[in-house]
């Protein structure tokens, strides 16, 4: 959805909105009996709108009406409640039980603005909350408008049943590839790589003056880039295009298509293409490389280092004659990667509310 113009929408004073807030009686811990079938049990927690499970009743411990907006004194968040529930300490609600399930979430989402300005050990209460602004929409008159908010909420539940179902069909379109009639490969082998030894430099030597090379280490975040460092004099950094290998350590088999120029450090190897694969091609064949170093390596035992060379070997399909089948590589990961932009695409919807 679009970004909320909200030029026009006016403060509020949180009690003035909403006068009654209540402290709910308290179901202590160890009152808890776990049932599937219970009553909700809400605490002070950021997740799941702060319903740890659901719990037998208490007779003596009455529970708060469904239609309000919790949340928690410490580790406050906003939340809106629509079954009854118990409540654990320092959990409180607003009764907003004369405003729709829609208008509510709305709320709950405006209100959760206040909660940056109060850190964990500063419990958001009551009072304080009562004395609180919030922006919301407005209509003619210049009083919150409901009705906005109402269809505003609805539009961002139908696109969120969209994307839910989306990615429903993209788990279920998942299947199993079967590798029974793959080959295995060296990775010098024709048509793949040569393996050059990588720059082996030390970060802590090198200078970040005027940084304009990448320095790849044995890390598995950000393509295994760990800083930027400043061009050495008579070292020319590798090309981008070419795939850097960790042979060892933590990150074991970690491999990466390089996006810009780059030097390693220790134990970093450097895959040279010896043809002009495509970017889907290399990604494919890293996913393999990695996938077979996890499986039959081990950092600091049986590392890569003594097999890169010899004996390490990675399944790759096969045409008919038993040579890579490089049109398939390339269009498997097309289709990931057209899987994987609609898989975003959704979350980011989801993230909406």
């Amino acid at each position: 959805m679009a970004k909320i113009d909200t030029s026009g929408w006016k403060e509020f004073v949180v009690g003035e909105l909403f006068p009654n807030m209540v402290k709910p009686s308290v179901l202590h811990m160890r009152q808890v009996v776990e049932m599937d079938e219970g009553i909700r049990y809400v605490v002070r927690t950021k997740f799941n709108n702060g319903i740890k499970c659901r719990v037998q009743p208490v007779d003596n411990v009455e529970p708060s009406p469904a239609g309000v907006i919790t949340w928690g004194a410490e580790n406050a968040s906003f939340f809106y409640q629509e079954e009854p529930f118990l409540s654990g300490r320092d959990i409180y609600y607003v009764d907003t039980r004369k405003y729709s399930a829609n208008v509510c979430r709305f709320l709950a989402t405006c209100l959760q603005t206040i909660v940056f300005k109060y850190p964990y050990n500063f419990g958001l209460f009551p009072e304080l909350l009562k004395d609180e602004r919030i922006m919301l929409p407005v209509d003619n008159n210049g009083e919150p408008n409901w009705t906005y908010m109402e269809v505003y909420m609805q539009k961002v539940l139908d696109e969120v049943e969209i994307s839910i179902e989306n990615l429903s069909q993209i788990k279920n379109r998942k299947e199993r590839v079967d590798v029974k009639k793959w080959k295995r490969f060296h990775l010098y082998d024709n048509d793949l790589f040569n393996i050059d030894m990588g720059t082996k430099m030390d970060k802590a030597k090198m200078t970040e003056l005027n940084p304009e090379v990448n320095f790849v280490g044995r890390a598995n975040n950000n393509n295994g880039i760990t800083t930027r460092v400043d061009k050495i004099m008579g070292v020319e950094p590798y090309e981008a295009g070419n795939m850097t290998l960790s042979l060892g350590g933590e990150y074991l088999g970690s491999c990466f298509i390089q996006p810009d120029v780059f030097y390693t450090s220790q134990n970093v190897v450097v895959l040279v293409p010896k043809w002009d694969m495509s970017f889907e091609v290399k990604q494919f064949i890293s996913a393999m490389i990695f996938k077979e170093s996890r499986l039959y390596y081990k950092a600091f035992v049986d590392e890569l280092n003594r097999h890169i060379k010899t004996d390490f070997t990675f399944l790759l399909p096969v045409e008919a004659d038993d040579k890579p089948d490089w049109k398939y590589m390339e269009q498997y990961m097309k289709d990931m990667i057209d899987v994987s932009k609609k898989v975003i695409e959704n979350f980011e919807l989801l993230n909406i509310c």
